[in-house]
């Protein structure tokens, strides 16, 4: 039995660090009021200077699906300081290839790192960084808000001025229950699915004031859907199990 179990072990430790988190897979939903146009939706990169094929392999899926916009949640930094990180210059360089609009709000990484830097690259690269603002891309108002923990998240300016349809984009999904108008869709990423979530007990450790609850696909406890992601990368340690790194494509 115990070599039964410890070929166990070896077999979940391979699948968590060398398999799962490199795997990347799509997940597909319908948003009716949207109808007509297709988005992907991205968040949670976090590049390492050893991991720039990976940031290779997401623009070239995301451009597979033909997408009309892409948003994102942000996080496109690896770690707290910066150090293991591949440079925002040099992941700004290949998201330029991404074949459609590029929309994102800043995770709280990229907060710890240096805010104004990776805004200021990423908007010199042509791409749209929203904090607590909005932007109306063919008729669709796309709102974002500032990261909750390295920022201050203000829902009512960044839907300002803003008609349906319309979008809110929010690094943190703890923000959900702060949005009092009708939107949309609400698009979040941060907790990586709790990036470790096991059959029937779930995610053990997730980054939310609500826990578990927010390792989930969707939240519609209100009059507005939030779709979570996946995300793409790991924080902290680079394992995934039962949280595969996905991209979100709606309609």
């Amino acid at each position: 039995m115990s070599k039964i179990l410890f070929a166990i072990i070896i077999i979940l430790f391979i699948w968590s660090f060398f398999i799962e988190p490199h795997l990347l897979v799509t997940k597909h939903y319908k948003v009716k009021s949207l109808e007509g146009t297709r988005i992907v939706f991205v968040s949670d990169f976090h590049i390492s200077k050893w991991d720039k094929g990976r940031l290779e392999r997401v623009v070239k899926l995301i451009n597979k699906q033909k997408p009309d916009l892409v948003l994102s949640g942000g996080d496109f930094i690896k770690g707290h300081d910066g150090k293991n990180t591949l440079s925002i210059e040099e992941q700004a360089a290949i998201l330029s290839k991404i074949e459609a609009s590029f929309v994102t709000v800043l995770g709280n990484h990229d907060g710890w790192y240096d805010k104004e830097r990776v805004a200021e690259t990423l908007k010199n690269s042509g791409f749209t960084v929203l904090l607590n603002s909005n932007i109306k891309i063919d008729g669709l108002s796309i709102a974002g808000v500032e990261d909750l923990q390295t920022g201050y998240p203000d829902v009512e300016k960044a839907l300002e001025n803003t008609q349906r349809p319309r979008i809110l984009i929010t690094h943190s999904p703890d923000v959900y229950y702060d949005v009092k108008e009708d939107v949309d869709l609400i698009l979040s990423g941060h907790t990586h699915g709790g990036q470790v979530s096991f059959p029937i007990i779930g995610a053990p450790v997730v980054p939310s004031e609500y826990g578990s609850k927010m390792a989930k696909r969707e939240i519609n406890e209100t009059q507005n859907r939030m779709i979570i992601t996946k995300g793409l990368g790991t924080s902290i340690l680079p394992i995934r199990f039962g949280a595969v790194p996905e991209i979100v494509v709606i309609n």
